[in-house]
């Protein structure tokens, strides 16, 4: 029987073109399959879309997109919850616990699906077993961000500027054990920087950077394109192995003398673990159509839509759960 979330709770991927139609392998629907197979009428109430963060965050945004486009194709109302607390354990688990019948999804990110395993040592759910995943829908890469005040232009000028200021320079994240908090650990320990970590809740680190109270933070693109724009923030690197479409001219670290260095963020679609294969089957071909339409957009707010089959979905959560896995421990990130 799976715990419930208790007092113990203190709260790379390269660019990939979109993959077309998407089919589910394998033989046989099942019992659950051929039941889901008779209800020709679904979705005949709405659908719930949970999100495990606050409004207005990139998962959100990402979300509450593809459930408007859900609802023009359905003709049914796809409805986005945020549920948020406990690094994103709270919603993700609310809908392991959910009924199986195509009522309750979630769309959900690398924090939740990949690092919380490691991060929590008590976490009543396991990402792999408890949720049936859909679709891969974008990889949004970090970028490495500085206030202009301190009159760092490329990534070269960061390296010297935190090596002549060893263990003198604060780094921002969204929270700890979050993308956000792993990627500057991990460029500061190869950098050999010594930062020091401030985490943060919501938008308090990028108005803090802005302010120059911490001096660096990899931000995901979408929480920062507007204020890159508007000249608030200098972009310096991104963390993806490729350049992003939405930040053409802003070099991957990777390519800056840190070969392989790869610690973005990436949203997918997934289900209660019991919910009907006929059903994820349609929804993966439903998810397939709609991307490319939702490709500006995405490119525009700083995702890159991917795409692709539910296996494919699953092995990557395998691979980034032990990439991350290896990253958490060596960081001593303890959640709080």
């Amino acid at each position: 029987m799976k715990r419930s979330l208790s007092t113990h709770y203190r709260p790379n991927l390269p660019r990939r073109r979109l993959i077309g139609a998407a089919a589910v392998a394998g033989a046989g629907l099942g019992s659950a399959g051929r039941l889901f197979a008779q209800d020709a009428n679904w979705p005949n109430r709405p659908v719930r879309i949970i999100v495990a963060f606050t409004a207005g965050g990139t998962t959100d945004i990402i979300a509450r997109a593809v459930a408007e486009k859900l609802t023009e194709r359905y003709k049914q109302s796809f409805v986005v919850e945020n549920k948020p607390g406990a690094g994103g354990n709270i919603g993700t688990e609310y809908v392991v616990h959910a009924a199986a019948d195509g009522y309750t999804l979630i769309i959900n990110s690398v924090g939740p699906m990949a690092v919380n395993p490691t991060l929590f040592k008590n976490l009543p759910y396991d990402p792999q077993k408890d949720l049936a995943p859909i679709m891969l829908l974008a990889d949004v890469p970090n970028v490495l961000v500085v206030p202009p005040s301190l009159g760092l232009k490329t990534f070269e000028e960061f390296v010297k500027y935190a090596k002549a200021n060893k263990g003198k320079l604060s780094y921002g994240s969204t929270g700890i054990g979050t993308s956000s908090h792993l990627s500057s650990f991990m460029l500061s320990q190869q950098i050999e920087a010594q930062a020091q970590h401030v985490p943060y809740k919501g938008s308090g680190a990028l108005l803090d950077l802005i302010a120059g109270r911490i001096q660096f933070m990899f931000a995901t693109i979408p929480s920062a394109i507007s204020q890159i724009r508007g000249g608030k923030l200098t972009a310096l690197a991104i963390s993806s192995e490729r350049t992003s479409r939405a930040l053409p001219g802003i070099p991957p670290v990777a390519e800056k003398g840190f070969p392989g260095f790869s610690a973005g963020s990436w949203f997918g679609m997934s289900a209660p673990k019991d919910t009907p294969p006929a059903l994820i089957k349609q929804l993966n071909q439903a998810l397939a159509e709609i991307l490319p339409t939702l490709e500006e957009k995405l490119v525009n707010e700083g995702a890159d839509p991917v795409g692709g089959p539910p296996e494919q979905y699953a092995q990557f959560i395998r691979k980034e759960t032990e990439k991350w896995r290896t990253v958490v421990l060596e960081s001593g990130a303890q959640p709080q």
